[in-house]
């Protein structure tokens, strides 16, 4: 399903910078009003393809480490890293869960956050309620977008 994989880009490492959320609310907001899948179904399908993308940039950063800020692609978006990881220290552990919810860094908050060294299971406690409550707003807007289309 598309739910998933749209949710996994978005929050991709690298892709993430590419894939707007907006094509995942679409899609979404489609697919429920089409009577295709519920929310019931929406919500945890977009929550597992987050948390696995989270996860994925979180290990990304922790077996790369300093070695991506000398990489191509950090060198090439220098201003999204520098702006993550001052992120990162402004907020501390609140960092995932603010990085869940702002789109300019969500694709690059996990692998900072690897690249720091945070343990893994502060990150996966945190990134879960993170996803969690992300995926709650995403069902509320599609549910919110649905009431505005006329039927």
């Amino acid at each position: 399903m598309s739910i998933p994989l749209l949710a996994f880009l978005e929050a991709c490492p690298g892709i993430g910078l590419l894939v707007s959320g907006v094509i995942l609310l679409s899609v979404s907001t489609l697919l429920y009003t089409e009577q295709l899948v519920s929310l019931a179904q929406i919500i945890p399908l977009a929550f597992a393809g987050a948390c696995l993308s989270d996860h994925m940039g979180f290990y990304l950063g922790r077996w790369f480490g300093p070695k991506i800020h000398h990489t191509e692609f950090a060198q090439k978006r220098a201003n999204e890293f520098q702006r993550a990881e001052a992120f990162i220290l402004k907020h501390g552990a609140l960092a995932v869960v603010f990085g869940r919810l702002i789109p300019a860094v969500r694709s690059l908050v996990p692998m900072m956050v690897g690249v720091s060294g945070t343990r893994s299971l502060r990150f996966s406690l945190s990134d879960t309620l993170a996803c969690a409550i992300w995926s709650a707003a995403l069902g509320l807007l599609v549910i919110g977008l649905d009431k505005l289309i006329p039927q």
